[in-house]
């Protein structure tokens, strides 16, 4: 059994307190510096996850503006970043009584000792307890079988093709509807679907929010499209804090055209709440 995994048959992680956090963690070296060793052990193939990093800056900003919460974060992917030593630095736009605006970069060194820009991302914070609680939706929490009903990495005779060490620390079960491109029968629709926590059983806060919507496999394999989908853009809005408990994710895609794709995911916690939806667009390689 993955070390992540066997940690939750020993003691469940609380928020602060898990890999996950260890993980995103930052050491600030002045105002707006911060130092981090990204952890090799949310990657995907040599790559680092998007939502991993999306959850690092996420919480320099924290730090940087006087606001705590994300509440929308928009982020450009500019080249992959690799495990091992970064660089994040920060800038306040604006403060406000409810809102505070910020950027900020993450930096790595390529072999020639050359400074390279990796991801770049603008996000609004507040704080979400102050939210008034009137919702008016027409959303709907996605349809998924019960958990035991669905399958992991774990429950296939050999890893999926594209797992990685991302996989050890997540606790993912898909549901089956979503699940015959594993089986070389790709559905040809852009869906995906999944029960998603951490392998450790941290409950979700805002930003393991901001990991959710970049965890599951890409909607590209159920296409029928088979490798990388590196993310070009990625935004994600924080609607609440979620309940404590397993979430749900749902991400479709509706069009794939000229090589790029879009996925909108949709994040849904155990009080049947809608708490994160995101954007991004993703490149796909397509056989010529």
């Amino acid at each position: 059994m993955p070390e992540a995994a066997s940690a939750t048959t020993a003691r469940r992680a609380t928020i602060g307190d898990s890999e996950f956090d260890r993980d995103t963690a930052l050491t600030r070296r002045e105002s707006g510096v911060y130092d981090i060793d990204l952890s090799a052990g949310w990657t995907i193939i040599s790559a680092v996850n998007g939502g991993y990093l999306l959850a690092v800056l996420g919480r320099a900003l924290a730090d940087a503006l006087p606001h705590a919460d994300p509440f929308t974060i928009s982020a450009h992917y500019l080249t992959a970043s690799q495990p091992g030593p970064a660089v994040v630095r920060t800038d306040v736009v604006r403060t406000g009584r409810t809102l505070s605006t910020g950027q900020a970069s993450l930096f790595q060194y390529d072999e020639q000792g050359r400074e390279i820009e990796r991801i770049r991302v603008l996000a609004s914070y507040g704080d979400l307890d102050s939210l008034p609680d009137d919702v008016r939706t027409t959303a709907e929490p996605p349809v998924i079988p019960p958990m035991e009903h669905c399958f992991g990495p774990e429950d296939g005779p050999a890893p999926v093709d594209g797992s990685s060490a991302i996989a050890d620390r997540l606790m993912l079960k898909l549901d089956p509807a979503t699940l015959g491109w594993a089986l070389g029968q790709p559905s040809g629709r852009g869906e995906m679907r999944a029960w998603f926590g951490l392998a450790d059983g941290r409950d979700a806060d805002p930003f393991s929010l901001l990991l959710a919507v970049d965890a599951l496999p890409p909607t590209a394999f159920e296409i029928g499209i088979s490798g990388w989908v590196p993310t070009v853009e990625l935004t994600a809005h924080i609607r609440c804090r979620p309940a404590p408990g397993p979430l749900r994710v749902s991400i479709t895609t509706r069009n794939l055209a000229g090589g790029f794709l879009e996925e909108d995911a949709e994040v849904w916690d155990s009080a049947d709440r809608l708490v994160a939806q995101s954007r991004q667009l993703a490149r796909v390689r397509l056989a010529r």
